[in-house]
């Protein structure tokens, strides 16, 4: 159960806020509520003296009821079990002179867990997996946001936007390693009642660096295909724009969603959301944007097909247009099209398909992004080849032909 818990914990924690509560946790509660149901009832029947059968007792899992000696008593598995696989098992116990006999078939094997559990050691393998990812990704961005700041030749529009969605990358994967070392510092911690300043700091940090990183992308799928539809404005303004998209609005529901914790359901660590309403404040957005990023890119692959047709094609935009269409489908692998699958299936269908996809490889994302539109794009190349050249021949006033900026720069 230990591991089981582990793995939801994590997924839930750093992934995406797509998932809306933990149900181990709810499970749990309702251990303790019936066993506290069951005390009750010991107590208030603890006067009535019984000179034979077996008193009603609490085996840690199912309250068994009083029972006469020869008696046998079945009962169905607790609602637990249904975490792990959904079944209608039945476990008995015999009353004997002796006492309760021990339950046959055992919990394990009545209720069928063993099946579906993955090892600890699978989940401290994912653990390692998505440190190294968050960690290379960590570390490749901020080389990439370093380069596109330090060469003025890079400054435009469409690096601005690509600095956005670096920075929202970089916010991302520390939030993975400031909540990792909050809730998973210790062995011993009970995330289902940890309610303390600094786990509830941890959860608010995290779902806002995801929700900037799903509207930044979204972002990108806006200035993409504005580029393909018609002359879009390249003014400030509209950079402010995706800034309040990108950055202010992810705030704003934050807000709201702090604040109606704060007065309605403030209870453990605010990562359990109960089927609360309040959830779709941080939810619903993410939802409605991954839906329109994904008609987004649906549009800018017809837009391309179109104008790559060589009938259509001018002689004077024809190379401007297979750059743009290289560096779009690159970005549609890597634009959360795969969210599609997981945000429209069950919360927890297939946990160990979901650990491995949305942790392991969305991990290196960061990483991924980076290298494409930084490390292996030609500008910055040359910009770097021109500053090495500038190095080795220790003079700045030689500039060789070609290093001025493509046709594709939008000057601030």
């Amino acid at each position: 159960m230990r591991s089981w818990t582990r793995g939801i914990l994590w997924l839930s924690s750093f992934t995406t806020v797509l998932s809306s509560l933990h149900p181990e946790c709810e499970y749990i509660f309702q251990l303790a509520r019936d066993e506290q149901r069951c005390l009750r009832e010991i107590t208030d029947l603890g006067n009535l003296s019984s000179s034979s059968g077996c008193l009603q007792v609490w085996d840690a899992v199912v309250c068994w009821p009083r029972a006469a000696v020869g008696e046998t008593v079945h009962l169905l598995c607790p609602a637990v079990f249904s975490l792990f696989k959904n079944n209608t098992g039945i476990v008995s116990r015999n009353c004997t002179a002796g006492g309760w006999s021990h339950p046959f078939p055992p919990y394990h094997e009545a209720c069928i867990v063993e099946d579906e559990i993955p090892e600890e050691s699978y989940f401290a393998t994912v653990k390692l997996i998505y440190t190294v990812g968050y960690g290379a990704s960590l570390l490749s961005l901020s080389v990439a946001v370093v380069i596109l700041l330090l060469f003025r030749r890079l400054h435009c529009a469409r690096n601005y936007i690509h600095m956005q969605l670096f920075f929202t990358f970089i916010l991302k994967s520390v939030a993975v390693f400031v909540k990792d070392a909050t809730l998973f510092s210790s062995e011993d911690t009970d995330h289902c009642t940890l309610s303390t300043a600094a786990c509830k700091a941890s959860v608010v940090f995290c779902h806002y660096c995801v929700m900037t990183n799903f509207f930044w992308l979204l972002v990108e799928a806006v200035y993409l295909n504005s580029l393909l539809v018609s002359d879009f404005p390249r003014s400030r303004r509209c950079l402010w724009s995706f800034a309040l998209l990108g950055w202010g609005f992810p705030l704003i529901c934050i807000i709201l969603w702090i604040c109606s914790r704060l007065y309605f359901e403030d209870t453990e660590c605010w990562d359990i959301n109960e089927d609360s309403p309040y959830w779709w404040i941080i939810k619903g957005p993410i939802v409605v944007s991954i839906g329109v990023n994904f008609l987004l890119f649906m549009n800018i692959i017809r837009i391309l097909v179109q104008k790559l047709d060589p009938r259509l094609i001018q002689f004077n935009n024809s190379a401007q247009y297979r750059r743009l269409t290289k560096s779009t489908l690159l970005l549609i692998p890597l634009f959360g099209t795969h969210y599609m699958v997981f945000n429209f299936l069950p919360d927890y269908f297939n946990v160990s398909l979901r650990l491995c996809i949305e942790l392991c490889l969305g991990s290196f994302q960061g990483l991924i992004v980076a290298v494409l539109y930084c490390f292996l794009n030609q500008e910055v190349q040359k910009e770097i080849r021109l500053c090495w050249m500038r190095y080795q021949e220790g003079s700045y006033a030689v500039v060789p032909v070609g290093a001025k900026g493509s046709q594709m720069d939008t000057p601030f």
